[in-house]
C-alpha cells in the first residue's frame, strides 16, 4: 500500500535537506514524497528539484506563494 507525505516548502533552505533526507532514509519504500514549493524566494525550489532527480518517489510542485493551506491542497490534487 502506497502512502503520500505532503510537505509545504517556504523559506526552509536551512532545514529542507534534513527533512527530505529523513524521509528517504526510512525503511519503507512505498512512500510518495510530495514537495510543494510555495513560491519560496530562497533556493528551496532548486533543492526540491535536485531531490526529484535522484529519487523517483519524490514529486515536486512549484506554485506562486499561496499559503500553507493552498500548498497542502495542491499536494492532495496529485
Amino acid at each position: 500500500m502506497k502512502f503520500s507525505v505532503i510537505i509545504p516548502v517556504y523559506k526552509a533552505e536551512n532545514t529542507l535537506k534534513r527533512c527530505v533526507d529523513s524521509l528517504i532514509n526510512q525503511n519503507r519504500t512505498d512512500a510518495e514524497i510530495i514537495l510543494i514549493n510555495d513560491g519560496s524566494p530562497d533556493s528551496c525550489g532548486a533543492i526540491c528539484d535536485e531531490y526529484a532527480e535522484i529519487d523517483n518517489r519524490i514529486v515536486v510542485i512549484h506554485q506562486p506563494n499561496s499559503g500553507v493551506s493552498a500548498a497542502r491542497n495542491a499536494g492532495l490534487n496529485i
